[in-house]
C-alpha cells in the first residue's frame, strides 16, 4: 500500500502478506502517537488476543518525535526518538499478537496544521481492512494531535461507502479521562483478562517511562481507579476498566457536526451536576 509520506510502512508480525494481514482485521485502533492504542484500546486488543477469528490492527498517525525525554534517552535526536519509538511499537504488536501495524510518519505540526495527508492514508487503509470496531481518541481529549486525529478518522470515514464502513467508533481516554460522562453515556470497558499482556504493552514503552512519564503506572492505576470509583452502591464488578464514548453516530449522520455533538455530553454533565446542588439549596 503507498503512503504519502516516504518512510511510512505496514508492518506484520507474524510475517504474513500485506493483503491477508488487512483483510484479516476486526478491530483497529487509531491513535496519534506510538503508545496511545496500548493505553486507551486494550479492550480490541483483549478481543482478539489468542482468537484465530478476530484480528486488532494499530495504526500510528505520527512518528513521536518530540516526546519528551530524560534518562539514557535525554540527550537523543528526534530523529534518533522517532526511530525507537517505532522499534517499541513494533514490540508491542508481538506482544499483542497484533495483525499490523501501520506508520503513517506524520509529523506533529503537519497534523496540527490539517495536513490533508492523514485523511487520505486513513481511507485507503480503511477500505482495504474493513474493521468492524474502530478505537480512536475522544473529541474531549485536551491533547491537539489527537484531537486532530479523531476529527481526521471521522473524515476518512465518512468518505467511505456506508456498506463499508466499520459498524462501530468509539473514542477513547488518553489526555483526559471521560469518568465526567453520565453513566447512561458511558462505554464500559472491562480489562480483566490478561492482566500481564496489558501490563507488558505499556512496558515496552521505555523510552517514555525511563524518559520521564509513568504511563505505565498511570495507565493501570487510571483503570483499576475507574472500577472501584465508577459505581458508588455496588461492589466492584471488575478489577480494570476504560471509559468510551460512543462515536458512531458521527459516522452514520454525516451532517452531524462533532462539537455539537460532543457539547450535548458536557451539557448533560452540567445539568446533572447543576440538578443535584439545587436539590439541596
Amino acid at each position: 500500500m503507498k503512503f504519502t509520506e516516504a518512510e511510512a510502512e505496514i508492518w506484520i508480525p507474524d510475517g504474513a502478506d500485506e493483503n491477508t494481514a488487512l483483510q484479516r482485521v476486526t478491530h483497529m485502533g487509531i491513535g496519534a502517537h506510538p503508545d496511545d492504542v496500548e493505553i486507551m484500546c486494550l479492550e480490541g486488543i483483549l478481543a482478539c488476543f489468542g482468537n484465530a477469528e478476530k484480528w486488532f490492527m494499530a495504526t500510528i498517525v505520527t512518528d513521536g518525535a518530540t516526546s519528551p525525554r530524560d534518562g539514557i534517552y535525554a540527550n537523543f535526536t528526534n530523529d534518533q526518538m522517532k526511530a525507537i519509538r517505532r522499534v517499541e511499537q513494533k514490540k508491542a504488536a508481538v506482544v499483542g499478537e497484533y495483525s499490523a501495524v501501520a506508520f503513517l510518519d506524520y509529523t506533529g505540526a503537519a497534523l496540527a496544521n490539517g495536513a490533508p495527508g492523514p485523511k487520505s492514508d486513513l481511507i485507503s487503509l480503511l477500505a482495504a481492512s474493513r474493521p468492524e470496531i474502530v478505537y480512536t481518541h475522544n473529541l474531549a481529549d485536551k491533547h491537539e494531535h489527537h484531537v486532530g486525529v479523531a476529527m481526521a478518522t471521522i473524515a476518512a470515514i465518512r468518505a467511505l461507502p456506508a456498506a463499508d464502513r466499520p459498524s462501530k467508533l468509539y473514542g477513547c481516554e488518553v489526555w483526559r479521562d471521560l469518568d465526567w460522562l453520565l453513566d447512561g453515556d458511558k462505554l464500559v470497558f472491562r480489562l480483566d483478562q490478561h492482566e500481564s499482556i496489558g501490563a507488558s504493552l505499556l512496558g515496552v514503552f521505555d523510552s517514555q517511562i525511563e524518559g520521564g512519564k509513568r504511563y505505565d503506572l498511570a495507565t493501570m492505576g487510571r483503570r483499576r481507579a475507574h472500577a472501584t470509583y465508577h459505581l458508588p452502591r455496588s461492589v466492584d464488578a471488575a478489577s480494570m476498566i476504560n471509559f468510551g464514548i460512543d462515536l458512531t453516530p458521527l459516522v452514520v449522520d454525516e451532517k452531524l457536526d462533532p462539537s455539537v455533538y460532543i457539547a450535548s455530553f458536557i451539557e448533560r454533565f452540567s445539568e446533572d451536576v447543576t440538578a443535584r446542588i439545587k436539590k439541596f439549596t
